[in-house]
């Protein structure tokens, strides 16, 4: 079987790490070639660093002209095809160096164009591209306008960052301490707050995979899933149909332009399903949703490098239940990793015992 050789980065973090099982899922079907999975990462104690084919250690996108240098080494010593973003911090300046790597590789950068990371990466541009196109979203304002944000929808109000990602400093005001309190707090860690309408229902927040396609501009899959979070993060999913969901989530990611993956969280308020974040990237849950039958990471491959025909894919009414495991590295190769930057992943293992 041919291989095809792929990079994916930060896999040390729960993007990377499903990203890299959405591989492994797609290699475990029937098909005309193999996913060759190069795994990189800053850290040589990342646990999906070791659970891949290959592994390179590569240097933090801080500096970009370091780290593209790295990643264009990295892409042609193994022919890499594409580069596959496991990390919030890498989106934009992997957009910002895709035409560099493009041009001094054979690798295909699979981000969302700049423009597109630029609105949806920025909850306050999201919000008005949405509102701008007419669809249901949370409604959102910034602290200067807050009293007229709090007479109009009242208590409790949602605040967080205009550019967070995993529920980090997300607050939930029940009064105007609060709300003060919530705002000093998130510019004091560096950020700008951003203002929600609380949405309610417990059990009614979907987060909604959707991949557009680089060519046609057409959606090439959607899958909602119902979910319940846990710090920040799904830890049971329901997937289910919910075609208001799934409606809205394709308009969405069509609306801020969207090229490959695109994640949208919403929630069902009255029948009407209303966005409050997109992520232009992978979804930490991607492997839930390719083990019921659309596998994300495989589906923007096939389209963007491979130029094939998609058929939109069927799936399975599944529930999903999280939980810890654990990756094991000799001590050894773990110090050997650190120090040379040398990474050996044959004697990395995960046993069964669950």
């Amino acid at each position: 079987m041919a291989k095809e050789a792929v990079l994916v980065t930060a896999t040390g973090s729960i993007i990377g790490e499903g990203i890299i099982k959405c591989l492994k899922l797609a290699n475990a079907n029937s098909r005309t070639f193999a996913y060759e999975i190069i795994t990189a990462d800053i850290r040589a104690d990342a646990a999906g660093l070791y659970r891949g084919h290959i592994a390179e250690l590569i240097p933090s996108p801080q500096d970009e002209l370091v780290y593209c240098d790295a990643l264009a080494r990295v892409c042609r010593k193994y022919s890499v095809r594409a580069i596959f973003c496991g990390s919030d911090e890498e989106l934009l300046p992997l957009a910002r160096l895709r035409s560099r790597i493009e041009k001094e590789t054979c690798s295909k950068v699979l981000t969302n164009p700049l423009p597109t990371l630029q609105i949806a990466i920025d909850k306050w541009k999201t919000y008005h591209k949405l509102k701008n196109s007419g669809l249901d979203c949370a409604e959102s304002a910034l602290p200067e306008n807050k009293e007229e944000f709090v007479r109009k929808f009242g208590y409790p109000l949602i605040v967080k960052p205009r550019t967070g990602h995993g529920s980090q400093n997300l607050f939930l005001s029940r009064n105007s301490d609060e709300i003060n309190f919530a705002i000093r707090s998130i510019r004091d860690s560096g950020g700008d707050p951003i203002l929600q309408e609380f949405l309610p229902g417990e059990d009614a927040e979907y987060t909604t995979g959707v991949v557009m396609s680089a060519r046609k501009g057409s959606v090439l899959s959607s899958i909602s899933m119902r979910r319940k979070l846990k710090h920040g993060q799904t830890y049971k999913a329901f997937i289910e149909k919910a075609e208001p969901v799934k409606i809205s989530s394709e308009k969405a990611a069509g609306v801020i332009g969207g090229v490959g993956p695109v994640n949208v969280q919403s929630k069902l308020v009255d029948g009407k399903s209303k966005v409050f974040e997109i992520n232009p990237r992978f979804s930490a849950s991607c492997p839930i949703r390719a083990f019921s039958g659309v596998n994300e990471p495989d589906i923007v491959f096939r389209d963007q490098v491979m130029n094939e025909e998609i058929i939109f894919p069927k799936y399975r009414r599944l529930i999903a239940m999280r939980y810890w495991n654990e990756v094991y590295v000799p001590l050894e190769s773990y110090e050997l990793a650190s120090k040379t930057g040398r990474v050996d992943v044959e004697d990395s293992f995960v046993p069964d015992y669950f």
